[in-house]
């Protein structure tokens, strides 16, 4: 039992009618004996995070340091931007993170600073490594990390579950009528543009099992990557090649020297240029699964408003069995 648990004080809102049927004496020696043991026996609070963890707390907690930006945004979505004490490097949205202390990152987060800011819980991926060592040094950890639209839904509820907001939904159901909204602000003449989006060089390409490829889904158009390959899979250069895109989505991190890859001068994208070049703010909009996914969805729309081919001057589609 680590300090905060031998701390814990005793929920008696929770007993409610019930407990009128308890002697105010036998009530007194209950509580006596949780304050000299620590025990509850009840928490006011139990999430269970992506890990299958069931992680316990007293109330809602007040000091929170996220290690990932998209739960770091659903914090602030859901009107809580206070309680960060600390965010990871990337978290930089809204603009009033940038006077919180900075704790490194996902892969490499600076345990003595996080520990040193006294949070009551550290938001982080499933994918980091840093969980058991700060479990080790009695912090809380609860470990969410959405990949696709459903995940997004499901974070964002957990997290109004754990920081005590019960408008959540409300708020799920704001971002999905704005994904929707910008799908129906397409012209048609867009619908089914054949698109390749980049989210990393290597290349790495969303496909259509991510939560990019689910937008691009939702706004009618065609991902040349199959979902079979996985969300983010590294592709063979080739692969695009013979894939032929109509259309390019990419941020502007990853764009430089597009062009001079083997064989993709013949891209018919890169001839016409018909590609939407992201800049650093826009790309981080839209490559993070949280409550900005809305305003992803606009961007895309909004390529594909100015850049899609009209439908009688699309080329034929490539012959099938493109391989990465």
């Amino acid at each position: 039992m680590n300090v905060r648990q031998a701390r814990a004080r005793m929920g008696l809102g929770r007993w409610g009618a019930a407990g009128a049927g308890v002697g105010l004496a036998r009530l007194a020696r209950v509580v006596l004996l949780a304050s000299l043991f620590g025990v509850s026996g009840v928490h006011a609070l139990q999430v269970t995070d992506d890990r299958g963890v069931a992680v316990n707390f007293d109330q809602p907690p007040q000091r929170i340091v996220s290690l990932l930006p998209s739960l770091t945004e659903t914090v602030c979505e859901l009107g809580q931007c206070a309680r960060l004490v600390g965010v990871d490097r990337y978290s930089n949205f809204p603009a009033s993170l940038s006077a919180l202390p900075k704790v490194g990152g996902v892969l490499d987060p600076n345990i003595e600073a996080i520990v040193a800011l006294k949070p009551d819980v550290v938001l982080m991926a499933t994918s980091s490594r840093a969980a058991e060592r700060l479990r080790s040094l009695g912090l809380r950890v609860v470990a969410l990390e959405p990949k696709t639209h459903a995940d997004v839904q499901r974070v964002m509820l957990k997290m109004g579950q754990l920081l005590g907001v019960a408008d959540a939904q409300k708020i799920w159901r704001t971002i999905d009528a704005g994904v929707s909204a910008a799908a129906q602000s397409l012209p048609a003449s867009a619908k089914a543009t054949r698109v390749y989006f980049e989210v990393n060089q290597g290349p790495y390409g969303a496909s259509e099992s991510s939560f990019i490829g689910e937008t691009l889904t939702r706004l009618g158009v065609q991902n040349i990557i199959p979902a079979a390959l996985g969300p983010f899979p590294k592709l063979n250069p080739e692969y695009i090649v013979r894939a032929n895109p109509d259309l390019i989505m990419v941020g502007a991190r990853s764009a430089d020297g597009m062009a001079q890859r083997p064989g993709w001068g013949s891209l018919r994208a890169l001839r016409e240029q018909r590609v939407c070049v992201f800049p650093t703010e826009q790309s981080d909009v839209l490559v993070r699964p949280g409550p900005r996914m809305a305003e992803g969805a606009r961007l895309m729309a909004q390529c594909l408003s100015d850049k899609a081919p009209q439908p009688a001057a699309k080329a034929a589609l490539p012959a099938a069995g493109a391989r990465p």
